[in-house]
């Protein structure tokens, strides 16, 4: 079966319930929201432009080399694109501090990527699903209207993320209590969502695994690798390194099939494409994060 006949085991309830967890990470992300975030992106703008530079031009550039050279299914080629198009992981800063990374740079970037995310999304998604012929012609075939994803993008990530802001204004010692509960909820919810659609959809995982695996192995690996050694070029300390690979890496997913399903008509290789590295970048980050805080125990 050609992998965009497959249509996972997806519901409307089921697509509800991805937007509502997608707007219930950003109303957990609003609620850390703090003005010296962005603060420090201008007050030590160096290693913020590299790591949205790695994340937003040297990912999505890789992403099309590895597709270019590997020529894989359209619809796999698409769903790589748009990963590479989604903000940074909210794992991220999770696995920054376990790496002994720059947290603060991390919650910068994190912060700058999902409160803009709405814009950058959508607008990156287009740009770099137009440059190859093999993303070009698919986008052209399934026929999307780049104004309606903004749109819905808008309503989906910004909605909740006023609502966050106003609730921490409005409520400061509540949301101190509760902030870190929120995030670790939302994290625990997105696990248990991407796992349960990994089992639910099993017999398609299993036979288009082989597919699947070496392509996000390598564009999780090429992002990892480029956020790293794009930094070290740049001569930036091991801290902020270790920060950038780790935000290039990690990509919020979970906001790629929330696009998948609401516009895409849950298309097979693009949602399995989302859904796999839902599960990958996690594996991949938890080991990556592990070693270098070994090897920072080691060193000292």
């Amino acid at each position: 079966m050609d992998i965009n006949g497959v249509r996972l085991n997806f519901n409307k309830e089921s697509v509800y319930l991805i937007n509502a967890l997608v707007g219930f990470i950003m109303f957990g992300v609003a609620l850390e929201l703090k003005l010296q975030d962005f603060r420090l992106l201008f007050r030590n703008p160096k290693p913020a432009i590299i790591g949205l530079v790695s994340q937003y031009l040297l990912l999505p550039i890789a992403t099309l080399l590895i597709i270019w050279v590997l020529n894989p299914h359209p619809g796999l080629a698409l769903g790589m694109v748009l990963v590479a198009a989604c903000p940074g992981g909210n794992m991220s800063n999770f696995f920054t501090h376990l790496a002994k990374g720059n947290l603060a740079l991390s919650v910068s970037l994190t912060t700058f990527s999902s409160t803009f995310a709405f814009l950058l999304t959508p607008i990156g998604f287009f740009f770099w699903g137009n440059i190859l012929p093999i993303t070009r012609s698919y986008l052209k075939s399934i026929s999307v209207s780049p104004i309606e994803i903004l749109v819905s993008i808008t309503i989906l990530l910004v909605v909740p993320l006023l609502l966050g802001i106003f609730f921490q204004i409005r409520f400061p010692k509540l949301t101190h209590s509760v902030k870190r509960v929120v995030q670790r909820i939302s994290i625990l919810l997105l696990a248990f969502f991407i796992i349960g659609a990994l089992l639910t959809n099993w017999k398609f995982f299993k036979e288009y695994i082989h597919l699947l695996f070496g392509l996000v192995f390598l564009m999780n690996l090429a992002g990892l690798s480029i956020g790293y050694y794009f930094a070290k070029l740049f001569q930036l300390p091991k801290s902020d390194r270790k920060t950038i690979s780790i935000e290039t890496g990690i990509q919020n997913s979970s906001l790629g099939l929330a696009i998948v399903f609401s516009f895409f008509d849950g298309l097979g290789g693009m949602a399995m494409i989302c859904a796999w590295w839902g599960i990958w970048h996690l594996v991949a980050g938890a080991i990556i994060a592990t070693y270098w805080n070994q090897t920072s125990k080691l060193g000292s």
